[in-house]
């Protein structure tokens, strides 16, 4: 059995990419048992999902094509903190860029691991209520259509298949069932 303060130890490490999103490094470490062996390790920002509800109870959703999905999706409104930034500042500016809304309250759901096995991003999950109109300011590489959906639906869009984003799902769980 491992003992709880035991953690890996790294003996050396190297990047093997650097691009603008992410950094991709190789770990050599030891284990508990004494063994070397190594680790792939994505380095990227932490982020933040929105849980945008109006007054209607309709979640926002944005549903955008992902490359690496090879589909488009249905998710929740989401980005990179940037250096300096909070993540509540971060939550409320995404929102904005993404829907178009303005959040008149913004909570803290919870936060979590993105994909601990081998990444660095740790993400926060905000319910955002009293929408109101502001601009959509999406990114140069982004094109997201808005999609309105009533929050009675969604558990039943999760069990079609209909949204299949982790984060979104986790954070539609944590504001909607939590």
């Amino acid at each position: 059995m491992l003992d709880g303060n035991w953690c890996e130890k790294t003996l050396k490490s190297r990047s093997i990419y650097v691009g603008k999103l992410l950094t991709l490094k190789l770990h050599t470490v030891i284990l508990a048992n004494g063994r070397e062996t190594e680790r792939e390790i994505v380095e990227s920002n932490h982020s933040v999902v929105i849980v945008a509800l109006d007054s209607k109870d309709y979640v926002l959703l944005v549903r955008q094509y992902r490359k690496a999905a090879e589909s488009f999706l249905l998710e929740l409104a989401a980005g990179t903190i940037e250096a300096g930034e909070l993540p509540i500042e971060c939550a409320l500016r995404e929102l904005e860029e993404e829907t178009g809304y303005k959040a008149g309250s913004m909570s803290l759901l919870g936060s979590f691991w993105m994909t601990p096995g081998y990444c660095t991003e740790y993400m926060y999950a905000y319910l955002a209520k009293d929408l109101k109109p502001g601009t959509v300011n999406q990114d140069d590489d982004e094109a997201i259509e808005v999609v309105k959906v009533s929050k009675s639906q969604i558990p039943q869009m999760i069990r079609e298949g209909k949204i299949q984003d982790a984060k979104s799902i986790a954070a539609l769980g944590m504001a909607l069932y939590i």
